[in-house]
């Protein structure tokens, strides 16, 4: 018997530095080259420029005050001033705090105080966010606060212009008072009940990860790597601008936020190479109705990734988009985030129905959640990980980093997973999303992906709802392809007749224009099965489960 546990051998050796030395490294390498495009604004950086700028900024933040350990709070959409920051803080041994752009005032009090930000960088607005006053609607509640430097204002230009004839020096004798293993960023961690968890992160941490994302991936210094995924989850700030400049690769952000056309016309215009994105992206990305006539040919590879990703989505991405080295990775904020990612030289089938095997210099087992004991290969259980990428904790909450990583440094997921024989590993679900329907265990990505293969269903959701007879029933809310008729549960649950067991077949259908979402592309079913209740009427029953 084979247990499911597997460790990622490689030869390359982890890297031992920090992010500034990693940056150095690159640009004493390759400063003519292309590093950063922001196409909203045309601004363009080559590595040299990118990193006087990013010695700007970190000297104009050192004469605030700023010092190793300090926290330094971003808030911001995509744009080429959040990318500054994030290298800049790491030069000055800064904790950079990722703040969601799309948190209110509610959100960013807690936030702020609860990682005590020092300095807040924020662009003024953004679409209907005015930020500026948000912030000073806050500020007074926040003691720790000590600064607020909005970006494309006169206190922005200020510091860069400080910083700008300041002693470059200086830069070079806090660097070597760093180390790779200090803390550098906090990320929060959706919330989905109560206040949002601030996961803390290292050097070491995100730049080995975002460096590997990006071994895998071929990159080197002739690689374009469109990124619309946000800078604020590690998705965009790791797998896209770390894995990019520690191979001498170019970041481009093609809008602040998604915009599916924007995002195809950037690969066209720059020749990007790689594309990430989150299945919803994907999807909207092959709804555009631009995309045939673009030239996408540069595109080689990408990583689709946040949310489980449907096989047939995958499918469409290789075949229309032209990635065909396109990989799926797996992970979690607490784990810098990858843990698991395919290969180019995987084959089609395990592209699109699996999310790779372990990644470099990491560990991975599937465990019964009950007693912790590692399950035979085959066999569903929790996805757990361990390694250079696993969190310093959750800031300021021992209790709770306690929760969730063991003694033995394994961090333990809360995701359902199977490792096959060859080490392959397939998500099925969220133990909390799993389904009990008359005593059968249900997994809704088995039945999600099923529907993916109607023809009028471009995006499936299924969750349980409470149920008088069986405990809870399934439930699907979906999204039609443009023109289709109306979907009926009747007409679903004749489709899935004789294809999906009896108790796997969905009693009820909701037909949705989107999903609630995090801005990070998961799917809040937390939220879909709250609304699930007042949709069908279902209040009684609910209370009843919960007396």
């Amino acid at each position: 018997m084979t247990l499911s546990y597997a460790s990622g051998i490689s030869a390359v050796p982890l890297l031992g530095e920090t992010i500034g030395a990693n940056l150095d490294r690159t640009v004493a390498a390759f400063a003519d080259r292309d590093a950063l495009v922001e196409r909203a604004s045309g601004r363009r950086w080559t590595y040299d420029r990118f990193a006087d700028d990013v010695d700007a900024v970190a000297l104009g933040l050192h004469g605030l005050g700023v010092a190793k350990g300090d926290r330094v709070g971003i808030w911001s959409p995509n744009c080429a001033e959040w990318m500054l920051v994030q290298y800049a803080t790491a030069k000055l041994g800064a904790i950079l705090v990722n703040i969601n752009p799309a948190y209110r005032v509610h959100e960013l009090e807690f936030v702020l105080n609860q990682a005590g930000i020092r300095t807040l960088v924020a662009t003024p607005a953004f679409k209907t966010s005015d930020y500026a006053a948000m912030v000073e609607e806050v500020a007074p509640r926040c003691p720790a606060l000590a600064d607020v430097l909005l970006i494309g204002t006169g206190g922005w230009d200020a510091l860069l212009a400080a910083g700008r004839a300041g002693d470059r020096g200086v830069l070079a004798g806090i660097g070597a008072g760093l180390s790779a293993d200090d803390p550098i960023n906090i990320q929060y961690t959706s919330g989905t009940t109560g206040f949002p968890k601030g996961a803390t992160l290292s050097h070491h941490n995100i730049l080995n990860n975002g460096f590997f994302v990006g071994e895998l991936c071929g990159y080197d210094e002739e690689d374009r790597v469109c990124v619309p995924v946000p800078f604020y989850h590690c998705f965009g700030m790791v797998m896209g601008n770390l894995a990019a400049t520690s191979h001498g690769a170019c970041v481009v952000i093609p809008a602040p936020a998604f915009d599916p056309g924007a995002t195809l016309e950037a690969v066209a215009a720059e020749r990007c190479t790689s594309l990430y994105g989150v299945p919803t992206m994907f999807i909207a990305m092959l709804n555009e109705p631009s995309l045939d006539g673009l030239d996408l040919s540069g595109l080689r590879t990408g990583i689709m990734a946040g949310s489980p990703c449907p096989v047939e989505v995958m499918k469409q991405v290789i075949e229309r988009l032209g990635m065909t080295e396109v990989a799926i990775c797996y992970g979690m904020t607490e784990t810098s985030p990858v843990s698991t990612q395919t290969r180019a030289g995987d084959s089609l089938d395990r592209r699109v129905s699996t999310v790779g095997t372990v990644h470099p210099h990491l560990e991975v087992k599937v465990v019964d959640p009950a007693t912790g004991v590692t399950v035979p290969r085959g066999t569903p259980g929790e996805f757990c990980t361990r390694g250079y990428s696993v969190m310093l904790g959750y800031w300021d909450e021992p209790a709770k980093t306690a929760e969730a990583i063991d003694a033995a440094r394994w961090m333990r997921t809360g995701d359902l997973a199977v490792m096959d024989e060859h080490g392959y590993l397939t998500i099925t679900g969220r133990i909390k999303d799993m389904v009990i329907r008359g005593g059968e265990n249900v997994y809704p990505r088995e039945i999600e992906e099923f529907l993916y293969t109607h023809p009028d269903i471009v995006d499936a959701q299924v969750i349980g709802v409470p149920d008088e007879k069986y405990g809870e029933e399934l439930m699907a809310w979906v999204r039609l392809r443009d023109g289709a008729d109306a979907l009926t549960a009747e007409a679903l649950r004749e489709f899935c007749a004789g294809r999906l067991a009896h108790f796997k077949i969905p009693r009820y259908v909701h037909v949705v224009d989107e999903f609630p979402m995090t801005v990070t592309g998961k799917v809040r079913k937390v939220q879909m099965r709250a609304e699930a209740v007042d949709i069908l009427g279902l209040g009684d029953t609910a209370a009843d489960r919960h007396t």
